[in-house]
């Protein structure tokens, strides 16, 4: 076996891949589905849980960590929309870094993927459950303690299982088995309903702002706003899904690049929004009571009761759409990754029915319901971050790459002022990624270190570029 920095480094041909390429998934997503896909992804756990824990790190200053967090997405997204137009393969920026930077480098950032789209679901379902159960209490109804939520989760509380957690990831691994045709329905359905709670929460809730509660604006000073930025990164995730879809997409030169950019504007607008009603309601500080349910301290500070069943409505929606959109990105990334040859053929198998890789789903799926219904999972919105950021600042270097290596290359969409703008990308979430705790950085090495177990131990044997059955 031949393990030569050639070898390893080893390249896709974004040429022959234009010239001759098709694929299995059927097409069917069109701008307004993948802008649905984008907020999908990006409305929930984000305004829902961590509007909350971010203001307690910044104070009103959470609205900043928003738009910082937004304008790295914003560099990113521009470089992410370039490669989306050009290259016809599913697989983002796994798919992306094999063209221009080798397998190696390609392996680990689809790797890395896995770990974020994989443990985004699973950290999701809890803020779901929390939610869900506070829905269905106001009917009356109560779940057996010991299954609301994972051992260890609720100090003071004995508890076994999530089953919520456990029920609702299952229920969108069948859904997503159906077929894109099918899950693409339902989302743009969840995504219109939860846009209009968010909307009626904002213009209600406006009327009780109170300018006093925003000073001062920043009580723990940038260092504050800048932590805040790298914890609330988390409710921008998933928005580089809509890149994985690009094999499911029609005209995806048109219509990815013009989704990515229209749903991360809407999805900024309304976190700008919220933080900052929400800051302005209610004392920053007061946010410790409420901090599994934020906006629950918004409706009791302004008395607006009767808005609580509506608002848990949209969070258990909201919630939904994030997992229903990361899930698919998971299955995307992994099917890619084994066409290629560097997972095993289980994960690119399509069904001839529903168009869809159902093996790899129900694995996922399964994989991310238990870890949901038995794992604390305080510390792994932090995993999902670094797994992000990480992918981030590997395709902006690659717009740098390909720029260089290959300038006469036919592009659908440019990135705009190149090199300014991945350079920008990359300084952003190389700040970001220093703000994140120690002991995620050790997590990230330890899974980077089975990854390379797999790399080496299966994927170099079975690559299809290195066999010869793949250009």
């Amino acid at each position: 076996m031949d393990l030569t920095h050639t070898h390893l480094l080893r390249k896709k041909d974004i040429g022959a891949m234009l010239a001759d390429y098709h694929s299995p998934l059927k097409k069917e997503l069109k701008t307004f589905d993948l802008t649905m896909l984008g907020i999908g992804a990006i409305i929930g756990t984000g305004i829902f849980v961590l509007t909350g824990t971010g203001a307690l790190i910044a104070g009103p200053g959470l609205m900043i960590s928003f738009v910082l967090a937004a304008i790295a997405c914003l560099f990113a997204s521009l470089c992410y929309a370039e490669f989306a137009a050009m290259v016809p393969e599913s697989g983002s920026a796994y798919t992306y870094s094999y063209t221009t930077l080798g397998e190696i480098v390609a392996f680990i950032i689809g790797w890395d993927l896995m770990l974020e789209y994989l443990f985004a679901v699973s950290t999701v379902s809890a803020g779901w459950s929390g939610y869900f159960q506070s829905f269905i209490a106001g009917f009356g109804l109560k779940l057996p303690t010991v299954l609301t939520a994972a051992y260890g989760s609720v100090p003071g509380v004995t508890s076994y299982f999530n089953l919520p957690a456990f029920t609702i990831i299952m229920l969108i691994t069948l859904l997503l088995s159906l077929g894109v045709k099918e899950t693409k329905r339902i989302n743009d359905i969840m995504v219109v309903i939860k846009l209009a709670v968010v909307l009626l929460f904002i213009f209600t809730a406006v009327r009780f702002v109170k300018p006093a509660n925003w000073t001062p604006l920043l009580p723990f000073g940038m260092k504050g706003v800048f932590g805040a930025a790298s914890s609330v990164f988390f409710a921008f995730i998933g928005f580089d899904a809509i890149s994985s879809s690009v094999e499911e997409t029609l005209e995806p030169a048109k219509t990815l690049p013009k989704s990515m950019l229209l749903s991360l504007g809407i999805c900024t607008v309304l976190y700008v929004a919220v933080s900052a009603i929400m800051t302005g309601v209610v004392p920053f500080r007061m946010f410790a009571k409420y901090i599994d349910h934020p906006i629950s301290a918004v409706l009791v500070y302004s008395g607006q009761n009767w808005l609580a069943g509506i608002v848990d409505l949209g969070a258990i929606l909201g919630m939904t759409t994030v997992m229903l959109v990361c899930l698919y990105g998971q299955t995307r990334i992994s099917f890619s990754m084994s066409r290629d040859g560097l997972l095993p053929p289980l994960f690119s198998r399509i069904s001839k029915k529903t168009g869809a890789p159902v093996s790899s789903t129900v694995l996922f799926g399964c994989i991310a319901a238990i870890i949901g219904g038995l794992v604390p999972l305080a510390d792994l919105a932090e995993l999902v971050n670094i797994g992000t950021l990480t992918a981030f600042v590997l395709v902006s270097f690659s717009i740098l790459r390909l720029r260089k290596t290959q300038p006469n290359l036919r592009r659908p969409f440019r990135t705009p002022f190149v090199p300014f703008v991945p350079i920008m990308s990359i300084i952003c979430c190389v700040f970001l990624l220093i703000n994140l705790k120690t002991v995620t950085w050790l997590r990230f090495v330890i899974w980077l270190a089975i990854g390379m177990g797999v790399y080496f131990g299966y994927s170099v044997k079975h690559s299809k570029l290195g066999t010869g059955e793949t250009k």
